[in-house]
């Protein structure tokens, strides 16, 4: 395959137990031998699938850059910031009111979510804070502290010296029944009046920029009925910061005690890293498709970026590093696709993207994004497929539809005898026999023909819709010894958690699982190395 075509994306179906992981851990192995950056989405979890990542990248030299993130297993997961990094404030909204429903009634409460963790997110950028979900989760159950932060700030500027005191006097004018200037709206009376009072400082001394006067519409509304109108959030946020998850997701850069490593995908674009993301779907598919999603955004913003200034936007003219190509594989892409996955594939080829995705059936993709045309749009993106064994007829005709039909010679014997009615003639009969050949149109590859494909081979069409007959080559089990110890642990409990790697090919492991099952107990009983 002409690797300058692999940036017109290339689409892998088949169904499970035939190999599809297996031609996965092929590309990226060759992808890592080259030297680019590689970002691995593993859905489920294949252990194997880690296992040989981690093994091309000893080999290669490229350990330095090796990054683990899973979500099953944040003890020894690297940690990442979903909503951190982004062109425009706005996207820290878009990556999570895209996770909450949207459809009839439920468009008007995600609208409303959607302005809230905007209001939220701008007001937290002019603080000259790091967004994440943490933050947004304490401010989306009470926004008060932000508001009382961002107005100090603004009243600090603005008067430094002065406006405590007259903030204090505003307060102390609530407690008198004679004023009439200063008083507390009704739907504001469950609020802080030291907050209700610098809000009617800024708002009387006209020092409101735009964050702060939609801080100031929001926090206006009485507080029991705007808890109703972001209810649908918060569950959500909770999910993402609950227990060891919140770690990862919400790292805390100042902790130096923590050694496990943070990684944001400029940095791994620039420095040509390798990162396998674990998203644990099995476990909780909601939490692995918010992350899975605003991983995908990040990434097409980050392309948007990279088109427009190049690899090395926002750095010292005297750093520079190699532009290069970003090779994205999706496994059980249906799993992650959402609206932010198809810009990714319109336009992210001209920044070096090149995605991968691998899935079952394409009925997977139309019933994840609940619109024929959408899944249209998606499969018009790639430019190379590779269909292995497929049960669904209409999944097989994605390939054999796009084949002409081919002209095939039939060759026909015919023979013939024809009886003398004549009782004076001695020719009694005439036989002959004769050859035919005929022309008729043909299918070149029949849907029936995928449904009969051993193990391990596929059809592919390439270079343009050429096809090509493929049989995956084996892998070298060599690869997987001399694991590091947490990596051996993590590997033996995904494959006795997950069971979903495929199993085409047999072969004995060379390092033993027992000695590494006893030394994950150890682990477990004596903490992480």
């Amino acid at each position: 395959m002409n690797i300058a075509d692999r940036v017109g994306h290339t689409l892998v179906l088949g169904t499970t137990r035939v190999g599809k992981t297996r031609l996965a851990e092929l590309l990226i192995t060759q992808d890592i031998y080259r030297g680019e950056v590689v970002i691995v989405f593993d859905p489920k979890g294949d252990a194997d699938l880690l296992i040989r990542m981690y093994g091309a990248a000893k080999k290669a030299g490229r350990l330095d850059n090796f990054y683990c993130f899973h979500l099953g297993f944040p003890e020894f997961s690297a940690r990442y910031n979903p909503v951190s990094s982004f062109t425009r404030i706005t996207e820290v909204a878009n990556r999570i009111a895209q996770s909450l429903p949207g459809e009839g009634q439920s468009a008007a409460f995600k609208d409303f979510v959607w302005r809230y963790v905007n209001v939220i997110a701008q007001a937290m950028s002019g603080l000259g804070r790091k967004v994440d979900y943490e933050m947004i989760r304490e401010y989306g159950q009470n926004i008060e502290p932000l508001v009382r932060d961002y107005m100090s700030m603004l009243a600090e500027k603005h008067d430094p010296e002065g406006y405590q005191s007259k903030v204090q006097w505003i307060q102390e004018a609530f407690k008198d029944p004679d004023n009439k200037k200063y008083r507390i709206a009704r739907e504001m009376s469950n609020r802080d009046h030291a907050v209700i009072a610098l809000w009617h400082y800024c708002k009387e001394e006209e020092i409101f920029d735009s964050i702060a006067s939609s801080l100031s519409r929001t926090f206006e509304y009485d507080r029991g009925y705007y808890d109703k109108l972001v209810s649908s959030l918060l569950p959500l946020m909770d999910k993402l910061t609950s227990g060891k998850v919140s770690e990862l997701l919400s790292p805390d850069y100042l902790d130096q005690t923590d050694e496990r490593p943070i990684f944001d995908w400029a940095t791994v674009i620039r420095t040509k890293s390798i990162v396998y993301v674990g998203l644990d779907a099995l476990t909780d598919g909601e939490v692995a498709g918010a992350v899975g999603n605003s991983m995908f955004a990040d990434l097409t913003s980050l392309a948007g970026r990279k088109y427009k200034h190049g690899v090395n936007s926002g750095l010292p003219d005297s750093v520079d590093f190699e532009d290069t190509k970003v090779c994205i594989h999706a496994d059980e892409f249906n799993e992650l696709i959402g609206d932010e996955f198809i810009p990714m594939l319109n336009k992210a080829g001209g920044a070096g993207y090149q995605v991968t995705a691998y899935t079952q059936t394409w009925s997977d993709v139309e019933a994840r994004l609940n619109n024929k045309a959408k899944a249209g749009q998606v499969a018009g993106n790639f430019n190379s497929m590779i269909m292995l064994r497929v049960r669904e007829t209409a999944t097989a005709e994605m390939f054999t539809e796009q084949l002409r039909e081919v002209e095939i010679d039939h060759l026909m014997t015919v023979s013939g005898a024809t009886d003398s009615s004549d009782i004076d003639n001695d020719l009694h009969f005439i036989s002959k026999t004769e050859q035919r050949i005929t022309t008729q149109q043909s299918k070149l590859i029949h849907p029936n023909d995928f449904v009969s494909l051993p193990k391990g081979q596929a059809f592919a069409l390439l270079d343009g819709g050429k096809p090509y007959k493929i049989r995956l080559p084996l892998t070298d089990p060599a690869d997987l010894v001399d694991l590091p110890s947490n990596l051996s642990a993590m590997s033996v409990e995904m494959r006795e958690r997950y069971n979903s790697s495929e199993d085409w090919y047999q072969f004995v492991p060379s390092f033993d699982e027992s000695a590494i099952r006893h030394s994950l107990k150890a682990h477990h009983s004596m903490g992480a190395e």
